[in-house]
């Protein structure tokens, strides 16, 4: 995980080739590498959604899963943490600690990830160690514990020292892949500056980590305390692996993955300091006793398999032809095939157990998030175990609730817009594109607006959308158009006014007449249909198959405004009189009263109503100025600013026809490092000038 151009793509590149799973080394500047598949990541260089590959290493297999940097898919990002046992962080060590690493960061502190520090692009002109260092220790507040220093930097790179062995990794500069690399421990005779250097690094790792693990404190001080340097490199390593599970510090290695340096020092930390799925406890698993349990967490459509499910196994065993139970959806459904994922192609295995990622063929109803078990009674006996062990007190709680596994948190969408399809005839095939396209990637919402009848997309961001756009006309074969969202405005009148009307027709040998007066009046409280009131002479003797026909004739009055033909809110209407002849029909009294009520309105002081965001930005201080500076142009209403950490916060309100392509423009007003959320707050007054000006835009006029 790590910001956008990290080299997140070429240091999984680099791990694949050098474990046997490739045998060329591919690029991603050439678009030629295993985990970004899809047309639109080889195009732009970058990663869209994360690829799992399963691969050995040293006797250890590895389940990784490459992830996307860029913000706007930062639920690909949440769902891997969600299942996976340990992360590497990469940086830039030109950079440091950039926009997207916190963010990710805090996602894994979320989720309590151990993990590991790797500084790559330590060959860039410009790449410090220590500058990347002091950035993790201060904007991550984390504790970086030295594994590794370079040997020189920038173009001077050469290799890299280990601390813990004390020995030298120099790569052949001849060999055009990286493979051949060799270790020779530090002797004072050859580079005494060296060693004396790496001593006193080794030192103070070891005191570092005493004063985190009190098992090594008693250690160092029993034997050790006279010489550190005969402590032996397999301790500390315990330690340090010790350290990194209880997440109160993390190892730090560095290297250049594009220069094919220091990954398999990297691929040997990962098998010996982050977790083993033993190694991280679950506490629901204890009530499964062994049988299945998994987390779906991500779909993937695939043309000719129909919907791919991939599954973590956290306890049993999966095989093909197995049905199972999904908790959530309550359904029983049958596996298929069993798959293990690499990247694009697939391979078919018989079984699979607990710690691995599968993947899963011919599961129709399960989505992202769902836990899936062997069977509804397997599930039940869980839970009952589950009460036995003395939970009395989450009693109120109902029974699956317990047994789900906590499923992936899915983010607000911040940028929204309409999609329209070529003619109306493909509006089923689009609304089955974006039915698999939200199956796969829950951050993408799709709505029908009940107001003007669009569909509207909602995601993460402009190049969310723009990818989905492609994704539809590429993999649907569909030409879609995206427009500007409508916004749904709403009309009241500011005052009270009086309408009579009489309705008097003759239809065949009967006369229809009806006589009404009514008075419209605004509401102080918010109420989206009209409070329709009689006075008492009206109440008397109206039966309720009038009164019924009166309320349907007002109700179709308020659902055009006289100003846009928007929905009319906020009003009340008191009936005064109403003078029926007898033999007139139902449909003749609606047709009146709506007339009389259309007529008091467009006599009214009409009002445009508009409909307000709550709007929450966080962003670091030096930003808040021109942040501010935008929302005033905007027309936002600033409630209050608060600190969190080093933050600042604004909260407050803005129109909704302000806020189009707000995401955009705040990323570039803080290079990448604000974040916003925003939910409907209500409907608000214009002002005069702005009701004036949307006005004349709708009728053209402008």
């Amino acid at each position: 995980m790590a910001h956008i151009d990290a080299g997140k793509t070429t240091t999984t590149e680099r791990i694949l080739y050098y474990s046997g799973y490739t045998r060329s080394l591919g690029d991603v500047d050439d678009g030629d590498t295993v985990t970004d598949f899809m047309a639109q990541e080889r195009e732009r260089g970058i990663t869209i959604q994360s690829a799992a590959v399963t691969f050995d290493w040293k006797g250890y297999r590895i389940n990784l899963i490459d992830t996307p940097g860029h913000v706007d898919f930062t639920l690909e990002v949440e769902r891997c943490l969600r299942v996976l046992d340990g992360a590497v962080a990469v940086f830039d060590a030109s950079a440091g600690v950039e926009a997207q690493t916190l963010t990710v960061w805090r996602q894994a502190d979320k989720h309590k990830i151990p993990r590991i520090c790797f500084l790559n692009k330590m060959d860039k002109i410009g790449a410090s160690f220590n500058y990347a260092v002091e950035s993790i220790r201060e904007k991550l507040k984390a504790k970086p514990l030295l594994l590794q220093l370079p040997i020189g930097e920038g173009k001077t790179f050469k290799g890299v020292v280990d601390v813990v062995s004390k020995e030298k990794l120099l790569w052949n500069p001849n060999s055009d892949d990286g493979k051949d690399f060799e270790r020779k421990p530090l002797l004072e005779m050859s580079d005494p500056e060296l060693l004396k250097e790496i001593t006193e690094a080794r030192n103070a790792l070891i005191e570092q980590v005493a004063d985190l693990d009190d098992e090594f404190a008693d250690l160092v001080l029993g034997e050790f305390s006279e010489n550190f340097d005969l402590l032996p490199a397999e301790k500390l390593q315990t330690a340090v692996h010790r350290v990194t599970l209880a997440q109160t510090a993390v190892p730090v290695l560095c290297g250049s993955a594009l220069k094919n340096k220091g990954v398999q020092p990297l691929l040997d930390a990962i098998t010996m300091y982050l977790p083993s799925p033993e190694e991280r406890n679950y506490e629901f698993l204890q009530w499964y006793k062994g049988d299945l349990c998994a987390l779906a967490f991500k779909v993937l459509h695939d043309k000719q398999r129909g919907p791919l499910v991939f599954m973590r196994i956290y306890s049993g065993m999966i095989k093909p032809q197995l049905a199972i139970h999904n908790i959530n959806g309550n359904c029983t459904e049958r596996i298929s095939r069993l798959l293990l994922p690499f990247a694009d192609h697939h391979v078919e295995i018989p079984s699979l157990t607990a710690g691995n990622i599968a993947l899963t063929v011919g599961l129709k109803h399960t989505a992202t998030g769902d836990t899936i078990v062997s069977s509804k009674s397997s599930a039940l006996a869980a839970c009952r175990r589950a009460e036995r062990e003395g939970e009395k007190k989450h009693r109120q709680n109902s029974e699956a609730e317990r047994l789900l596994l906590a499923g992936v948190e899915i983010p607000e969408p911040v940028f929204f817009c309409t999609i329209e399809p070529p003619s109306m005839a493909k509006q089923p095939d689009l609304d089955h594109a974006l039915k698999c396209l939200q199956r796969e990637d829950p951050s993408l919402k799709v709505k029908l607006d009940p107001d003007s009848g669009q569909t509207i997309l909602c995601g993460m961001g402009e190049l969310h959308i723009e990818i989905i756009h492609d994704r539809i006309k590429r993999e649907y074969g569909l030409e879609t158009y995206l427009g500007p969202l409508q916004v749904a405005y709403r009309e009241t009148i500011l005052n009270s006014v009086r309408a009579t009307d009489t309705l008097d027709r003759t239809l065949g040998d009967r006369r229809h007449l009806v006589t009404v007066e009514l008075e419209a009046k605004s509401l102080e409280t918010s109420s989206l249909l009209p409070v329709i009131e009689y006075a008492a002479s009206v109440a008397e003797d109206l039966s309720q198959a009038s009164r019924e026909a009166i309320e349907n004739g007002l109700h179709s009055a308020c659902l055009q405004g006289p100003l846009l033909g928007f929905p009319i809110q906020d009003v009340a209407i008191t009936l005064h009189s109403l003078v029926i002849h007898p033999g007139t029909s139902t449909t003749m009294i609606s047709a009146c009263v709506s007339r009389c009520l259309q007529k008091a309105l467009k006599k009214a002081d009409k009002q445009i109503l508009e409909p307000l965001m709550n709007l929450e930005v966080t962003m670091t201080r030096d930003y808040l100025s021109p942040v501010l500076a935008d929302l005033a142009q905007r027309r936002g209403n600033i409630q209050e600013i608060q600190t969190r950490q080093d933050n600042k916060v604004i909260i407050g309100f803005v129109p909704l026809a302000e806020i189009m392509g707000y995401s955009t423009v705040l990323r570039t007003l803080t290079s990448g490092s604000a974040t916003f959320a925003l939910e409907l707050s209500n409907y608000q007054a214009m002002n005069p000038q702005d009701q004036s000006t949307l006005l004349s835009q709708r009728s053209g006029l402008s």
